[in-house]
């Protein structure tokens, strides 16, 4: 989920998150020589990324289907020290989403449904408030249908068995988001719908489609629907960051992320996987093409999404890809088709932003291209011309993005986002540091700055105007110490989640399961806000004035958190 099944479940994906083990069987775990200076470059790349006495990743590249690199990376188990081996089974997330789409894909091709069709016609009772909502719709995120795990309920679920009827009635009477086709957003629930509907057409459990249709003829050997439960021979385990370093992550029941996230497999099954697509064994050329064309919305605009897979390009070079994110793993795999390229890695820790598999992914393939990833050369801008593009920039769902200055510095930051430095390429052209994503800005008549687009390398431009509106409106006010003091304790916002506030040298920091300690200012006596995200703290105080509980206010959502009792 991008709410953790995603792409990366995190409340945000099935949506939302090394150095090699010396002298140990993960030092070379298939015997494989590195013969190719490009499998070398990779090799030392993921050396650095992941410590060997710490939680790793399994890692594989192909080119013109001849193997560059298979390597295991850091720990599958860390109580029992046992290292990362190529062929060990992970957690996928939401790399499940493109086999779904697939199954419902062969089924199109049986005569057995169309995506064009309504799934009122498989799920009569599911409210579609008037809508007309396609099969089409949940496979491409634009249903408008309201996501499982951003639901601030979701949380407190997370150890609960579902059968799929209760999955789809959890979420079926919350209220759209959107009418269907208006917008994209990442849509853990269609994916479970869609399940449903496998299980439906087919007259058999999503498991069992999967394993007759798609593992047993390819020989994947290795994959499964994943059970807690089950005996799963060379499982690894995940594990997520805390303040005092890594823990086991927290429990997930696996009939929740379904066919939006539940799905295990090894590096190796899934380049059978990607190789048998590729040479049509599963699907006919043109009926795969579907599922890796970018769906337009009804506006005309390119939401950058197919069927399972997210398009985007690479130095001029098609890219065909997607990730996961689900408690305690987090995957990525991408292809170039046109250059017979596929990279894969699959890690067993939370991910932080500068060692993403998503990154680290592209830079194997980019390698594998013979296209390093490089930094690119910005240029200094005076101040007067960074200070034309600042302002608050609003889009069309409601988001805004502001963009700050401080010193010679420009700050992006969006609605429930952190706050991101720039760089200038050009006077209208930005990059963020170690991303592909750009902000190009755009002048009106006047040469005024009245527009910008946020131009990812994979997905949906996403375009914003500029609003009247100032920059920075949240004031800070002084509270005195006795004040903060009673805001100090743990508070539990999902389980195994917790945000510990402290008083610090007269400052009230806070500090989540896995994340820095940040400070957080004060705007009212029991209202705080964060300047490294967009993001509000409110405390909510007993009749000592002794706080009980808080809510957390981000990208549209308010989470309660209870204080936990010392």
């Amino acid at each position: 989920m991008r709410a953790r099944f995603s792409h990366g479940m995190v409340p945000g994906g099935f949506c939302l998150l090394l150095v090699l083990l010396a002298g140990s069987a993960a030092a070379c775990a298939a015997g494989q020589a590195l013969n190719f200076p490009e499998a070398r470059a990779i090799d030392e790349l993921l050396m650095k990324a992941f410590k060997p006495d710490q939680p790793g990743a399994a890692a594989l590249v192909t080119r013109q289907g001849q193997t560059l690199l298979r390597k295991g990376y850091g720990l599958a188990d860390m109580e029992l020290k046992v290292p990362i081996e190529p062929d060990m089974v992970f957690r996928l997330g939401s790399v499940t989403k493109q086999f779904t789409a697939v199954s419902i894909l062969l089924l199109e091709e049986q005569g057995k449904l169309s995506v064009g069709d309504p799934i009122t016609k498989f799920l009569p009772d599911y409210p579609t408030h008037g809508n007309t909502i396609t099969i089409e719709h949940l496979l491409t995120h634009t249903s408008g249908i309201r996501s499982m795990t951003s639901m601030p309920e979701w949380p407190s679920q997370w150890r609960k068995d579902f059968t799929v009827g209760e999955l789809i009635n959890f979420f079926k009477d919350q209220p759209i988001d959107f009418v269907p086709d208006e917008r994209w957003l990442y849509n853990n629930s269609g994916y479970l719908l869609l399940g449903a509907i496998i299980e439906k057409v087919s007259e058999q459990s999503y498991d069992a489609f999967l394993r007759k249709n798609i593992f047993e003829p390819l020989g994947m050997n290795h994959s499964y629907y994943d059970q807690t439960e089950r005996i799963i021979p060379r499982r690894v385990k995940g594990y997520a960051r805390s303040a005092q370093g890594f823990q086991n992550a927290p429990y997930l029941s696996m009939t929740q992320p379904y066919a939006a996230g539940a799905l295990a497999s090894t590096v190796d099954d899934l380049a059978l996987w990607n190789a048998a697509l590729w040479n049509n064994k599963l699907l006919k050329k043109e009926t795969l093409a579907k599922a890796h064309t970018s769906y337009k919305l009804r506006n005309g605009q390119s939401t950058g999404y197919g069927y399972g897979w997210m398009i985007g390009s690479y130095a001029g070079h098609r890219t065909i890809e997607h990730g996961g994110g689900i408690h305690g793993f987090a995957t990525y795999e991408l292809s170039l088709p046109e250059d017979g390229i596929f990279a894969v890695i699959l890690t067993n820790g939370s991910a932080s932003p500068d060692l993403s598999p998503e990154r680290l992914d592209l830079q194997m393939a980019a390698m594998a291209l013979g296209k390093p990833v490089t930094e690119p050369k910005g240029i200094t801008l005076g101040i007067a011309q960074l200070d034309r593009v600042v302002g608050v920039y609003a889009g069309d769902d409601k988001h805004e993005r502001v963009i700050t200055r401080e010193g010679n510095q420009l700050y992006s930051q969006r609605s429930g986002g952190s706050r991101s430095a720039i760089h200038p390429l050009s006077e209208t052209e930005f990059f963020f540091p170690n991303s592909q994503t750009r902000l190009v800005f755009f002048p009106d008549a006047l040469g005024r700055i009245t527009q910008v687009e946020l131009r990812p390398r994979v997905g949906m431009i996403e375009s914003a105007t500029r609003i009247e509106k100032a920059v920075g409106g949240r004031k800070e006010v002084n509270l005195d110490a006795t004040v903060l003091q009673r805001y100090v304790g743990v508070y539990e916002l999902a389980p195994n989640f917790r945000l510990n506030v402290t008083l610090e040298e007269g400052k009230l920091m806070t500090q989540a399961t896995g994340q820095p300690k940040v400070q957080i200012f004060p705007e009212s006596e029991s209202r705080f806000f964060l300047k490294v995200v967009d993001a509000q703290i409110e405390f909510i105080r007993d009749e000592s004035g002794n706080a009980a509980s808080l809510k957390l206010y981000q990208g549209g959502r308010i989470t309660p958190a209870r204080k936990l009792k010392e």
